[in-house]
């Protein structure tokens, strides 16, 4: 992959889809940084090799593909900055930021931009990353294309059918990793309650969560449960239990709630 791509903001989900970049073969040369942070830029010009600069401007004036890797609080204020930015239908803009829409990115950017949102999450961190991807109407196939490449460095990426749609992926799993670390901390704290070190218990509840996640990979998860499910057995009190407390509405309230508030923030960004 050839194209120029240039980072707004350095941080660690701009850091983490650089190094997946480079690991792909993307050409360190073809990739700049930009941040206010002079600190964050030296690291990752000595990390990587790649072009760092403090000018959002003149960076995103030659880049293919402008990487919009910065808090949502800042897209206004960034956007309205890059609205001098000649109208460019090759040019590609990609936001990590969530919760903001795209046509109020567009709308800041101050003309017909093409623009991907995407929602990852911070398993992204380790290239384990899962984004749900949407596309405003002026991105072609070939920006689709590019787009889904720059974010599968960093994991698995899933386009949605409409924009809207991002708000559930949030529920799901841009929020997810939270909720399966409070039922890691919520099993070690009953390792300890049944008896167990509470390094013991942690140890046991993390490699378990591993394990499972990892078997989980292109398999029936129903499956899985009931071959680990014996009749009249231990796990099976154990599964009944989440059933009698009703667990799946539990789930079902909180991703709700989840999206509910995707929603709500969606508006206060786009200023609405």
């Amino acid at each position: 992959m050839s194209q120029s791509i240039c980072f707004i903001g350095a941080g660690n989900m701009a850091s983490s889809l650089i190094g997946g970049l480079l690991a792909d073969g993307h050409e360190a040369s073809a990739i700049t940084a930009c941040d206010i942070n002079s600190g964050q830029l030296a690291q990752l010009q000595e990390r990587f090799g790649i072009n760092t600069s403090s000018d959002n401007l003149a960076s995103a004036q030659t880049a293919d593909v402008v990487m919009l890797a910065i808090k949502p609080q800042m897209m206004r204020e960034v956007c309205n900055a890059l609205s001098s930015l000649p109208e460019n239908p090759q040019q590609l803009f990609v936001s990590v930021a969530a919760g903001v829409p795209a046509d109020a990115i567009e709308r800041w950017l101050g003309g017909e931009r093409a623009i991907v949102r995407c929602m990852p999450n911070t398993p992204a961190l380790l290239q384990l990353g899962a984004s749900g991807l949407a596309a405003n109407i002026r991105v072609n196939d070939r920006q689709r294309e590019l787009a889904e490449h720059i974010m599968q460095a960093v994991g698995i990426s899933i386009w949605v059918e409409q924009e809207s749609d991002l708000d559930a992926v949030t529920a799901i799993s841009g929020s997810g990793p939270a909720y399966f670390f409070y039922f890691i901390e919520l099993l070690e704290a009953a390792g300890v309650e049944l008896g167990l070190p509470a390094e013991t218990a942690a140890q046991l509840a993390r490699q378990t969560a591993l394990g499972a996640a990892t078997m989980a990979q292109g398999q029936n998860v129903v499956e899985l449960r009931n071959q680990v499910t014996s009749k009249k057995g231990t796990t099976e009190q154990a599964i009944l239990s989440f059933q009698r407390d009703r667990l799946d509405q539990l789930v079902l309230n909180a991703t709700t709630a989840a999206r509910r508030r995707s929603l709500e923030l969606a508006h206060e960004l786009a200023g609405e």
